[in-house]
């Protein structure tokens, strides 16, 4: 079981403002069919369920979300519901370029599109994963090795479990490497844009199997934040994501920055920030006691922060310090991206909808 407050709320609401399946005759179909066997229904109910993650393909905004609704919008105000193949709850997205895309979620699942976010089509599934997990950590090469031992272990757990486990983020490099990170350590990596994937597990500095909440490249590094203050850093030269200095132990939602800054935030408000790669950390005052669930750094400096209690928090000294947004009607945020100068989309609770920075 996750155990943040910010994983537990979306949780909920999926599960309160699912859009139920409905049969060719209209009629609510009541037999149990598995996420990865059914396909997003097309509803005009679609905006109005919770929406976790967000991205641009181009000018395209593309919003992913529960029970498989993808969206997207060429202007800002009309949305179509995008053909997905799965039912499951959607966590994230992005674009390597205006045309090819990914999204993850529950179950395993990984998404890939080529034609801009219209069309999407399954490429891995919690199964499919789990099978891959076993197949390579199984049988050991050196059965003394207790790194080897415990993965053995997590191996078997996760092929018994089924196709339980959820991806949390997902990252590319360009349109053939990338990776998508989840709970429970799951980590898998591809170099043929998503064609095949193949679990890393192995190849990263995370004994305890601590939930990996977002990837992301800040300046010239890959950083994941994760789980009670997990930081790491991809090295180039082992092949590995090692531990990079953290700043504090409470669990990190994101991670964002520039070759100037990195700025990780989580729990309770908590944002931290460096501007020497790590070796100082200073805590930034944001304010607010809600969760910080996304954030970003725009092409003109200015940073955002949003919270699950639908903060929108603006700084314009690389996170030093941060104003906050007046907001009339506050709804929970999951995910935020620059839209347009001094404007930004907003996901959550209610949908997607846009606000001025101004």
């Amino acid at each position: 079981m996750l155990h943040t407050a910010f994983w537990v709320m979306s949780l909920l609401v999926a599960a309160m403002t699912a859009v139920p399946a409905i049969a060719a005759d209209g009629a609510f179909n009541s037999a149990f069919k598995s996420p990865l066997d059914l396909p997003a229904v097309q509803s005009d109910l679609s905006m109005r369920v919770p929406f976790n993650g967000l991205a641009r393909a181009g000018e395209r905004l593309i919003a992913v979300g529960s029970r498989g609704y993808i969206l997207h919008s060429d202007d800002g105000k009309t949305w179509i519901q995008a053909a997905v193949p799965v039912s499951s709850d959607l966590t994230a997205v992005y674009f390597a370029s205006v045309r090819q895309g990914w999204a993850v979620g529950h179950e395993g699942v990984i998404l890939h599109t080529s034609d801009g976010g219209s069309t999407w089509e399954k490429q891995l599934d919690g199964k499919q994963a789990a099978e891959l997990i076993l197949k390579k950590y199984s049988r050991p090469s050196n059965p003394d090795d207790p790194m080897a031992q415990q993965l053995k272990r997590d191996a078997e757990a996760m092929a018994g479990q089924g196709a339980d486990k959820p991806f949390l983020d997902v990252w590319f490099e360009n349109d053939q490497k990338g990776y998508a990170v989840g709970a429970f350590n799951l980590i898998f990596r591809t170099e043929d844009g998503g064609k095949s994937w193949q679990p890393w597990l192995d190849r990263i500095d995370n004994p305890r199997a601590l939930h990996l909440y977002a990837i992301r490249k800040v300046g010239d590094k890959v950083l994941i934040a994760g789980e009670q203050g997990l930081l790491l850093k991809f090295d180039s030269a082992t092949q590995r994501f090692v531990d990079f200095p953290q700043p504090y132990n409470g669990t990190l939602f994101g991670v964002t920055g520039n070759k100037k800054v990195i700025l990780v935030y989580g729990l309770s408000g908590n944002a931290y920030r460096t501007i020497d790669d790590g070796a100082h950390w200073e805590k930034v005052e944001t304010g607010v006691k809600a969760g910080l669930t996304s954030g970003f750094v725009g092409d003109d400096g200015m940073v955002v922060l949003v919270s699950q209690a639908g903060h929108v928090l603006l700084s314009a000294n690389d996170g030093a310090s941060f104003k906050r947004l007046k907001i009339e009607q506050p709804t929970p945020i999951f995910a935020t991206i620059e839209t347009g100068e001094q404007t930004v989309a907003l996901a959550g609770i209610g949908g997607t909808r846009f606000q001025p920075l101004k």
